[in-house]
């Protein structure tokens, strides 16, 4: 599928649950105490700046093809465990109106992911650690509520083109260099004396096939059952984040 197509398919079913909520966030509180705004205009910039940190969990989902070796193998891939990896970046907010914004923030990640390939009759077992540091430039347009107080909650959506600098090729699975996000989340702009502290959960999947079929240069032939047995590899990823604006 077209990473287009789907963008579009994800966020109109999201937008059709999300929106709802944050239009009628007002309304919720409207009966409550206003209070005196910290940073009453910074909304209010055409383009502003900022940096972030954060934590995420990698995963990939992989098509098992029960392919049979000539020994008489079945070996099925899997994620192993989940290991936290670290980001960190920059952000550019460009206001578009009131409730909408254009943002870019190029973001390095550096995570790992632990592979368990599993024989299916003997129950031998081969593991692959796949250390990643991926350099991303996410685009994502904001949509935020209204204001109150201090405190302003936002969904986002976009997408996210990635290279892996970290390419390890004498291993079980080959995987290419460049891969594709569909990103979507949410969180909430906190207002504070000197800057705003915005807490943001990110979901982001790809609709790419990441798995490298082609292994020429692989040394150990032995290494290609691993390979002929998966179909395709897709990337997943969670991504917490904390900016400061």
């Amino acid at each position: 599928m077209c990473p287009i197509v789907a963008l579009y398919i994800v966020m109109k079913k999201v937008l059709l649950y999300i929106l709802p909520l944050l239009l009628l966030l007002p309304v919720c509180t409207f009966a409550q105490e206003r209070k005196v705004e910290n940073k009453p205009y910074i909304d209010y910039r055409r383009l502003h700046y900022g940096f972030f940190i954060g934590t995420h969990v990698q995963d990939m989902e992989f098509v098992n093809n029960s392919h049979v070796t000539e020994d008489g193998e079945t070996w099925y891939a899997d994620v192993a465990m989940y290991n936290p990896g670290f980001s960190v970046g920059v952000l550019a907010d460009l206001r578009l109106n009131t409730y909408m914004a254009l943002r870019v923030m190029p973001t390095m990640h550096f995570g790992q992911n632990n592979i368990v390939f599993r024989e299916q009759n003997s129950g031998e077992q081969s593991r692959q650690s796949v250390k990643t540091t991926y350099i991303s430039v996410p685009v994502h347009v904001k949509f935020a509520a209204e204001r109150f107080n201090n405190y302003r909650p936002y969904f986002t959506a976009g997408v996210s083109p990635m290279v892996n600098l970290t390419v390890k090729k004498q291993q079980q699975l080959l995987f290419k260099r460049f891969d594709f996000m569909i990103e979507v989340g949410f969180g909430c702009d906190f207002y504070l004396p000197f800057f705003k502290l915005i807490p943001e959960l990110k979901f982001a999947f790809s609709p790419l096939d990441v798995l490298q079929k082609e292994r020429k240069d692989l040394l150990d032939a032995n290494l290609m059952k691993f390979t002929r047995s998966v179909d395709g590899v897709t990337s997943k990823m969670i991504v917490l984040s904390l900016y400061f604006e």
